[in-house]
């Protein structure tokens, strides 16, 4: 009997050793989901998503990525940074911009009696998992009891740092908001109850009283769980509204930077939100991530009335120091002579107004 249960138990370890070692090539195609189905354009290939003129993302060598973490290449960020939370008004109207940001690329936007959201998470980790993962250093900025009624919900691409499921569904609950995405998101939300429009780059829809949003190129990639690689689409936006146009750059590298001279086309714009952080090592980032210096490249052809840095010091993606990029960008604005009121980079909570047109 002894030996027939030693033989068993040794049978279930070989097994679960067989099963460790091809579980990479085993598992994945499980994994694997079909997000969208649709015409073959210069951005999609019948199956997966691409940027033109670049091919496929297939990312960096991960193993060289991790061979660094574990030389101590990583900067050490602290486990908390302190936030001042603050309760935004119910709602801003007229021409006035009320802006706060809330951590990483969530940002709320209040103008002519909209309240808008950019890739909103709560969550305390960017992560499919509640127990690992990168874990909040910044709190939100705002409760999310707090937060107004939200009208419009932004959500770039389906990467766990910007497509938060949980809070989207509170969302949705508690306010029905229009949420715009680009292709194939929208699939992922139906899934979880979250009713969401999807369109191809350059498409639009309406969000009020002479006011719409522009889905737009970046450049970028989509997975949830590594085998659905590009199955969604990523993108940027416009948002036309009569008191001055917003761009939302979502999360992107600069490629050749046509996709943002295109977004130009749809200026001037009041406000343009763009990511800072999140950029080193850069070898490995660069396909992913503008850094600072990219950013303020693409701060100069939109030419906005004033812009936020966003899309740092919130969750530790990469190597850089958790404050790092907020300091690189202040370097830049001196030596370019950027005035600091035009492109800021505010901590968690905090709010600002942006100027009008000129009338």
């Amino acid at each position: 009997m002894l030996k027939r249960a030693a033989r068993i138990f040794g049978t279930v370890l070989l097994f679960l050793a067989v099963a460790l070692c091809f579980a990479p090539t085993l598992v994945p195609p499980f994994l694997d989901r079909i997000y969208y189905e649709g015409p073959v354009s210069d951005h999609y290939d019948g199956e997966r998503f691409l940027n033109p003129g670049f091919g496929e993302y297939r990312g960096g060598n991960p193993r060289s990525f991790f061979n660094r973490w574990a030389n101590g290449d990583r900067a050490v960020w602290p486990e908390k940074v302190p936030v001042r939370q603050t309760v935004p008004p119910a709602r801003v109207q007229g021409s006035e911009m009320r802006v706060t940001w809330i951590g990483h690329a969530t940002v709320l936007v209040q103008t002519q009696g909209l309240n808008i959201l950019t890739d909103p998470i709560w969550s305390e980790r960017a992560s499919p998992f509640s127990f690992v993962g990168p874990k909040r250093v910044r709190a939100p900025g705002v409760r999310f009891d707090d937060l107004p009624k939200i009208d419009i919900v932004l959500i770039s691409h389906n990467h766990y740092d910007h497509m938060d499921l949980p809070t989207l569904k509170l969302l949705w609950e508690r306010d029905r908001p229009k949420i715009v995405t680009s292709l194939g998101n929208d699939t992922i939300m139906r899934r979880r109850g979250i009713e969401a429009v999807a369109l191809d780059w350059k498409g639009s829809t309406p969000a009020g009283p002479g006011a719409s949003i522009f889905v737009e190129r970046n450049h970028h990639w989509g997975s949830r769980w590594g085998t659905d690689r590009n199955r969604a689409l990523w993108s940027a936006f416009t948002i036309k509204l009569p008191g001055g146009n917003i761009f939302y750059a979502g999360d992107t590298g600069f490629g050749d930077g046509s996709w943002v001279r295109e977004a130009a086309a749809r200026g001037p714009f009041r406000l343009a939100i763009l990511p800072i952080g999140a950029y080193e090592p850069r070898d490995f980032m660069k396909t992913n991530h503008i850094n600072p210096e990219e950013a303020v490249q693409i701060f100069k052809v939109l030419n906005p009335t004033a812009a936020l840095g966003i899309h740092w010091g919130t969750f530790q993606l990469t190597f850089e120091g958790i404050d790092e990029p907020r300091r690189q960008l202040a370097e830049l604005r001196r030596a370019q002579g950027i005035p600091d009121s035009r492109f800021v980079a505010v901590e968690a909570g905090e709010a600002f107004s942006v100027p009008g047109p000129a009338p």
